[in-house]
């Protein structure tokens, strides 16, 4: 009976967190805003409600899943030792904890801005995801795959039920204005949930028998009410080209029934054990996820291949963002520089090499490999992204406001952009800080230990390494519109001190005495490398060569831009006079030295008095 009430409680949670998560998204994208501000202010009020229900779950589920774990009843479960032990000693718990946190955050935002819907989703989303990263045992095979798979799967379906639910409260004015875009969503998000859930079966159902288990009947049943959501979309979307509204809002109805039952097989499918795949469990199985990789040779790094599910799906969203706004400004008679799309192409592929790669898959067992990563992720790939200035793609391509007094998604970018955040990352100074100063943070404190434990954590550090040098590297050398105007000598000033402080990192760190990877390299028993601070050293060498390389291009390319930006100044300075001349005028330069002249004048005037 305990083990229902458990299922149950868990689909009721994560049918309240889809709700919640999907109001908050349907505020955000879908439903009109009035020059920024929130409109609906019902559904609002609406969706605050619901992760208040998504707080209460939480607890309800919280207390069953503790008497489900120790075998005794309800009433005994409801001790604050065991909850406490629960939720802050077990790695399941704390997920759900960090839930609890992201949920009462959301709850402080006001919503009355768009952006606070915005910012409510992405919470929302990154707090629903959080258990996903501890629902794969790292000796169950293909464990980056099947963590990321299941991560995307869960926000394609956030998109897609939640979305679902978020229109069925709107007017039948708002339904109308907003089913259209809610159309194009949820036929991606129903591709994305196909694949995924699919990629996620195969890395845990790996042979005959294991289809024939419960839990492969449980996939198969979610696999059949997912394929009956998909024909509903399809037929939702015929009716949308006929503008037959009555029957789509009939149709959602069931379409919301047949969710709700995805729903509540999944939760049966969370609780429910995969079957045991006998395996030789060894040190680096267990910590990483990966048997432990050959010495390294140049064709192991360049053909090793590891599937990183939840990065790859985000370098083929970015991809796919990229290469739809190329193609919208090809349909518009606009022509994109091809030199732009190589360098993003070129950039992708070198994050995809050091996460996924055969640069990734080292990276992860010993630290001159991992050193070597963080430079590409950190240093040359950031490059790439900028070059391929997908800002202007975006400023150009995003969709526009809906109506006349809709900001829409393009108008919440710039917004974005020109904020006071906004300006503040823009400022090399800060970047500069951001891109620096978390070298000695990451590697001088048991940080960088704790974060290659865990696959979230090594992720964490993933994301941080491209986002701080894509900050970087736009602040000083990016050709995107930026929100402030930094002269020229500052990006210099800025380069020389990031080259003297990435070499002064270098060195302590070649010179240093101690493991800084707080037992983590050792505990694999790597059986190529031994000597664990040789190949430290050997990381910071690696380091300090690759860190100076871009370093020098961006101040290369920097005096370029400065040299043709002068030109072009003095271009224009000159057509400026010539106009001048041609009308009789003076020139600004004339007019300047008139001033300076009448101000010499009236000096002299007033020595005289």
């Amino acid at each position: 009976m305990i083990e229902i009430f458990a299922t149950l409680s868990n689909g009721l949670m994560q049918l309240a967190a889809l709700v919640a998560i999907g109001l908050m998204i349907s505020l955000a994208a879908l439903a009109e805003d009035d020059k920024g501000s929130i409109r609906s202010t019902k559904l609002a009020r609406r969706c605050k409600n619901f992760f208040w229900i998504w707080l209460v779950s939480i607890a309800i589920f919280v207390v069953i899943q503790v008497a489900y774990l120790l075998e005794i009843t309800i009433l005994e479960s409801f001790d604050s030792n065991l909850i406490r032990s629960y939720l802050t000693q077990i790695a399941i718990g704390k997920t759900y904890l960090f839930q609890v946190f992201c949920i009462l955050l959301i709850l402080m935002i006001p919503l009355k801005k768009i952006w606070a819907a915005y910012l409510g989703s992405a919470i929302g989303l990154i707090a629903v995801v959080a258990p996903a990263f501890q629902s794969h045992g790292s000796t169950s095979g293909n464990h980056a795959l099947a963590i990321g798979a299941l991560v995307i799967h869960i926000i394609a379906l956030t998109f897609w039920v939640g979305g679902l639910i978020g229109v069925m409260q709107f007017n039948k004015e708002e339904f109308k204005f907003s089913l259209p875009r809610f159309s194009v969503i949820a036929l991606w998000s129903a591709i994305t949930v196909a694949i995924s859930g699919v990629a996620n079966a195969l890395t845990r159902l790996d042979s005959i028998a294991a289809w024939q288990s419960r839990y492969g009947a449980l996939v198969i049943l979610k696999i059949v009410l997912t394929s009956i959501l998909i024909g509903f979309g399809a037929l939702h979307r015929r009716l949308l080209l006929k503008s037959n509204y009555p029957s789509i809002y009939r149709l959602v109805i069931g379409e919301i029934f047949v969710m709700s039952m995805t729903v509540f097989v999944g939760s049966w499918l969370s609780n429910t054990a995969p079957p045991v795949r006998e395996v030789a469990v060894s040190p680096a199985l267990l910590i990483t996820g990966l048997e432990m990789p050959p010495a390294p040779t140049f064709s192991s790094v360049l053909l090793a291949y590891d599937p990183d599910g939840l990065m790859i799906g985000i370098l083929l969203f970015a991809v796919a963002l990229y290469i739809r706004g190329v193609v919208a400004l090809s349909r518009r008679g606009d022509k994109w520089p091809i030199g732009r799309t190589i360098a993003f192409a070129l950039g992708i592929a070198a994050i995809d090499f050091a996460t996924s790669g055969g640069l990734g898959v080292y990276s992860r067992f010993a630290f001159s490999n991992h050193m070597l990563a963080h430079m590409v992720l950190g240093m040359i790939a950031p490059i790439g992204i900028v070059l391929g200035a997908p800002i202007t793609l975006a400023l150009r391509t995003l969709p526009i406001g809906r109506s006349k007094n809709e900001l829409g998604i393009r108008g919440v970018f710039i917004n974005l952009l020109h904020s006071k955040l906004g300006k503040v990352y823009a400022n090399p100074i800060v970047a500069l800080a951001i891109f620096d100063g978390s070298l000695f943070a990451l590697y001088f404190t048991p940080l960088f230990g704790e974060l290659m434990l865990s696959h979230s954590g090594h992720l964490f550090m993933n994301l941080h390494f491209i986002l701080a040098g894509y900050l970087f590297f736009q602040s000083i050398i990016g050709i995107d519109p930026m929100p402030i105007k930094i002269p020229y000598i500052v990006k210099i000033v800025v380069l020389f001190a990031a080259m003297s402080i990435h070499a002064f990192f270098s060195v302590a760190l070649m010179s240093s005495s101690a493991l800084l990877d707080n037992g983590y390299f050792i505990a694999l028993e790597r059986p190529w490398a031994t000597d664990l601070l040789a190949d430290q050293n050997l990381g910071g060498a690696i380091g300090w060569a690759m860190g100076e390389v871009p370093i020098l291009l961006a101040l290369l390319a920097t005096f370029i831009q400065w040299t043709k930006a002068d030109k072009k100044e003095s271009g224009r300075i000159d057509r400026a006079a010539e106009r001048a001349a041609a009308m009789g005028e003076d020139d600004e330069l004339a007019k300047y030295n008139k001033y300076l002249a009448q101000l010499n004048r009236d000096d002299g005037r007033e020595k005289s008095d």
